[in-house]
């Protein structure tokens, strides 16, 4: 036996989860540029687009995409389930030794992707990346973005990096570890930074949309605020617990204030009424908020693992070319 024979090393298996909504307009246009900064890599590449129940034509021509380029598998979601439902999909899916998320609007720019995977071999299991956000950016977005992330960091146990993006490499191991958790309301950003693992950073200044308009609208931000809160604080539930006892004590000074007046003789100068009112009121409100505080507590941890729900349905996940295929040996047997 010839030991003196060496084996090529594998090539690096790296998948690409681009979530997509109403994306039709700008979709070839950003995998054309995907595939340029690909095509120069020493890499084997898989594209998954997840669209996730958009009402236009992108998964049509997402299909007609994988036609023509087998590295692009099109998951279909059967409804708008949400951007973090969406990545969620694709990292159910994707295979590789290492899976980078960006989106398919073109302000996640393609050409950074070589400097994540450099952090990779540097031995980093995880790369985010930071927007550095230009100077043309609205002052509402600019207010909602700090804002967002001073009220989440605040609240939460799991600092969250400020300004970052939902472009990031991740090893197998992290991708493992994100599809045992499956939590209906995520935030995979908070998420992936309470796994922990080794972690790097690297600052992109976000490019112009391709075509069309952001999908983040007002209302859905504010979703993921809320389950950005929710999934990693219960300190809204211990305010209203603390609440309940400012309440309660406000109360007791009530009556220790009403009690003076009746030993120094000067129960005349009470309003008939007040005083017991204003009590009931503090003193009922303030147990009341400690009970419902307590009570909710116990509900906030048991309501996220009760209803047991899928996090999503796939209308189809097949590549357009195996699709072909199947229709083609279906056709051959009928022939």
């Amino acid at each position: 036996m010839n030991h003196n024979v060496q084996t090529l090393p594998q090539l690096l298996h790296v998948g690409i989860i681009v979530p997509l909504y109403n994306e039709a307009v700008g979709v070839q246009e950003f995998h054309k540029r995907l595939c340029a900064v690909l095509d120069r890599l020493p890499y084997q590449f898989n594209i998954w687009y997840v669209d996730d129940g958009s009402e236009d034509q992108t998964g049509a021509i997402v299909t007609n995409i994988s036609a023509h380029d087998s590295r692009v598998t099109l998951l279909q979601l059967s409804r708008n389930f949400g951007h973090q439902i969406a990545l969620t999909a694709g990292l159910d899916h994707a295979d590789g030794d290492v899976v980078i998320t960006m989106d398919g609007d073109g302000q996640h720019p393609p050409e950074l992707i070589p400097q994540l995977l450099e952090l990779y071999e540097q031995g980093y299991e995880i790369v985010f990346t930071q927007r550095i956000e230009a100077a043309g950016a609205s002052l509402f977005k600019r207010l909602t973005s700090k804002g967002f992330y001073w009220l989440i960091n605040r609240l939460s146990e799991t600092e969250v990096l400020f300004d970052s993006a939902d472009f990031r490499l991740m090893s197998r191991d992290v991708v493992l570890g994100l599809r045992q958790i499956r939590e209906y309301h995520r935030f995979i950003r908070g998420l992936v930074i309470w796994m922990g693992y080794r972690r790097a950073l690297v600052r992109f200044e976000p490019d112009q949309r391709i075509a069309g308009t952001t999908k983040y609208s007002v209302r859905k931000m504010l979703n993921l605020a809320s389950n950005a809160v929710f999934s990693f604080s219960t300190l809204p539930l211990k305010l209203a617990i603390l609440l309940g006892f400012v309440l309660v004590l406000l109360a007791v000074a009530e009556g220790v204030y009403t009690l003076y007046f009746f030993i120094s003789g000067q129960r005349s100068l009470l309003v008939p009424g007040w005083a017991s009112l204003m009590f009931a009121l503090l003193g009922i409100g303030g147990v009341q908020l400690i009970m419902l505080g307590v009570i909710g507590q116990y509900i906030g941890l048991i309501f996220q693992e009760v209803k047991h729900r899928p996090l999503y349905l796939l209308r189809g996940q097949a590549s357009a070319r195996q699709q072909i295929e199947a229709e083609e040996a279906l056709h051959e047997r009928t022939a």
